[in-house]
């Protein structure tokens, strides 16, 4: 993917005085009382603001923060506490300027202010051209280092890239991009996907995405018992959508079509109750009762999964095969999550529930690439062009 990079910016020299506008994205959860409660967001913003600033840049970050109302800014909608936690990962004072698009910004070379939630200006959500412009003046470098937003066209995202006179990606964005291209575009073979989750009407098209292209696509959690179903299995009480078993059935011979397979768990954990203190059965697939929960694969399942992912050369993974919260429910995931990391493939993982699966297991620096992304990587699986980087790709070659 050709578009235009912020480091290669500074290399070059071209960013020294400049005004700079980072569209990063802060978007971290909090507490009742607005204590942030997990920052990995703001430290993986943190290398772009210094590269700009080391570059001797006059420096603006903006983001948008939980979904506050169009013109109307709540304390609870402030980025001030991220305004703080920022200032004490740079190590400097980060002022934070409201009323921004009206009132314009006035910053040094070698400083930074952070603009308050970008979301509250009227026009962001719908990406009006008149707040694209008028944002667009405020900068003569825009860069996007907001692979989270990456999906959606709104003002900081897709219009100002439109009209700013030079459109880059950031150092976030830009790896995200290196790293989807590597696993998917021009994978090492064998490329091994797993997509889980409750619900396959929610994945549909990614798993119809990815059967075009994988060597094996692993299911798991809720979407596993559906594809159990169309492999013509017992399910018993199981999470699971019916109605979807044909596409399920579709999905299976388009993969065995092209010499592929989706490995159908042949052993799985069930208990009678969705309850963390609930008995723990391991059964063979076949022999699931009617008033059992499957809630996890088994350890037969999990093994052999472990060794093709051992074997793989390219892995993708988004979602945890078992309800890994409950550990009486956690074995599968933790195979699969520690095989993935004790596997010499590139790996790539997304989404929220994945994310919490490697930190629980603390491999992060086992894993190739994670992703920052929830949405924007969900929909790069189901081969979306996502509109932030598309703008990108069009200022590059313009």
């Amino acid at each position: 993917m050709q578009v235009l990079r912020f480091s290669d910016l500074c290399a070059q020299g071209a960013v020294q005085g400049k005004r700079v506008f980072i569209r990063a994205d802060l978007n971290v959860p909090q507490d009742d009382s607005g204590a942030i409660t997990e920052d990995t967001r703001i430290r993986a913003s943190v290398p772009c603001i210094r590269m700009a600033l080391e570059a001797g840049a006059a420096v603006m970050v903006t983001s948008h923060l939980g979904r506050p109302t169009e013109g109307a800014l709540q304390p609870a909608d402030s980025l001030a506490p991220v305004a703080r936690r920022l200032g004490e990962l740079l190590g400097r004072e980060v002022p934070l300027l409201a009323g921004w698009v009206e009132n314009g910004v006035a910053v040094p070379p070698g400083q930074v202010v952070l603009l308050e939630n970008c979301r509250v200006n009227k026009g962001e959500k719908k990406n009006d051209e008149q707040l694209a412009r008028r944002m667009a003046s405020l900068c003569d470098i825009y860069v996007n280092d907001a692979f989270g937003t990456a999906h959606r066209a709104e003002g900081t995202t897709y219009g100002i890239a439109q009209f700013a006179p030079v459109a880059c990606a950031g150092p976030l964005l830009a790896a995200e991009i290196d790293a989807i291209g590597q696993a998917l575009a021009n994978p090492k073979r064998p490329l091994v996907a797993i997509v889980a989750g409750s619900k396959v009407s929610t994945k549909l098209t990614i798993l119809q995405s990815l059967a075009k292209n994988v060597d094996q696509l692993i299911v798991g959690g809720g979407i596993a018992n559906t594809f159990m179903l169309a492999a013509g299995l017992p399910i018993g009480n199981s999470l699971a959508e019916p109605d979807l078993v044909d596409e399920a059935k579709a999905v299976i011979a388009a993969m065995k079509a092209r010499g592929a397979e989706v490995p159908i768990p042949t052993d799985v954990v069930v208990a009678k109750a969705f309850k963390a203190d609930a008995p723990a059965t391991v059964k063979p697939a076949r022999e699931v009762a009617a008033d059992d929960m499957i809630l996890d694969i088994g350890p037969d399942t999990a093994r052999a999964l472990a060794a093709q992912l051992e074997a793989a050369g390219t892995i993708v993974w988004n979602g945890p095969v078992g309800v890994f919260e409950m550990d009486a429910f956690a074995h599968g995931t933790e195979t699969i999550a520690r095989a993935i990391a004790a596997s010499p493939a590139f790996s790539i993982a997304g989404g929220g529930d994945t994310l919490a699966a490697i930190a629980k297991y603390g491999i992060e620096k086992d894993v190739g690439y994670i992703s920052t992304g929830g949405g924007a990587f969900l929909e790069v699986l189901e081969g979306k062009t996502l509109p932030a980087l598309e703008i990108l790709q069009k200022r590059a070659t313009a």
